[in-house]
């Protein structure tokens, strides 16, 4: 039997899988602290305790278990004293296939660091007891606006595949500084990689590997309502393209870079939207185009 239907879906959240490699640990235990040094052992062995650490065949993992090389072992994670986030999902859309959801500012869409509890997946599987959803892409934590899930293990490669051929059309909208002397519309295309610290990326020489058609909606004062449309999905794209052209998106923490990154401001959410989809259902053949019913309010 699958580990993972024998460790049922808690609260929401499915186990988490690690790999053991060749070594030399007396025991599974004193793999499992090595391998996650913020995990207590205390904390390792209360989760055996309560049988939320099994192997690959479904077997218990007890705390003096030896250590055995080239194995999977699947546990629970959870997170201490998880802060909620005061903003709500919406779905706007579902069906036998789909759940499409508009995503609040801050709100991650999948679990990781501090986040389990306080994300869409997680939200959206107690919502609608769906145990086998998934997001077919992702957006930014700190981005508003459409995530699609899948609902059917056997079709998720088919729609994961639409956004790897770029056979999506995205569009967002952001608000940022008005420059007279840009002339819009205009094509970014860059090479876009990993800078320091890792969670920040930036522009270099070389190919691109990254391409966003940007033009103006409106104008209000200082400030203009852009349309973004990305070619590629690069981590944080929209961001670096805008504040690459002297347009940095407002309420951004990251872009332009600082030197220490400040804190969430709920009162300061990031002005940058997924505002709409639109595709070719690869299983039933329609046309889908889905549309955000979140906005983005003028800031002075």
């Amino acid at each position: 039997m699958s580990p993972r239907h024998t460790l049922p879906t808690k609260n929401g959240v499915g186990p988490s899988c690690v790999g053991l490699p060749k070594g030399n640990w007396l025991t599974i235990t004193d793999f499992l602290v090595a391998r996650f040094p913020a995990i207590a052992r205390q904390v390792w062995l209360q989760r055996m305790a309560d049988h939320l650490v099994v192997d690959e065949f479904g077997e218990l993992v007890t705390p003096e278990r030896p250590y055995p090389s080239h194995m999977r072992i699947y546990y629970y994670r959870d997170v201490d004293e998880e802060v909620g986030i005061p903003f709500e999902e919406a779905v706007l859309y579902q069906d036998g296939h789909l759940v499409v959801a508009d995503k609040p500012h801050f709100l991650p869409v999948t679990p990781s660091g501090h986040y389990l509890q306080e994300t869409l997946l997680v939200r959206l599987k107690n919502r609608l007891g769906i145990d086998t959803l998934i997001p077919i892409h992702r957006i930014d934590r700190e981005t508003a606006g459409l995530v699609l899930f899948s609902i059917n293990p056997s079709e998720r490669n088919a729609y994961s595949a639409l956004f790897r051929d770029h056979a999506v059309t995205k569009h967002y909208e952001a608000i940022a500084p008005w420059r007279e002397d840009l002339l819009l519309p205009v094509t970014r295309k860059s090479r876009i990689v990993e800078d320091e610290p890792f969670f920040r990326q930036r522009e270099v020489a070389g190919p691109p590997n990254s391409e966003t058609r940007i033009e103006v909606i409106e104008r209000n004062g200082t400030q203009a309502r852009y349309a973004l449309s990305p070619v590629t999905g690069k981590k944080h794209q929209l961001r670096v393209h805008m504040n690459a052209l002297g347009l940095p998106i407002l309420n951004d923490r990251m872009y332009p870079p600082v030197a220490d990154t400040p804190d969430d401001d709920y009162r300061l959410p990031l002005q940058l939207l997924a505002k709409s989809i639109a595709f070719t259902d690869p299983i039933t053949g329609q046309a889908r185009n889905f549309q955000s019913q979140l906005t983005l309010p003028w800031q002075q």
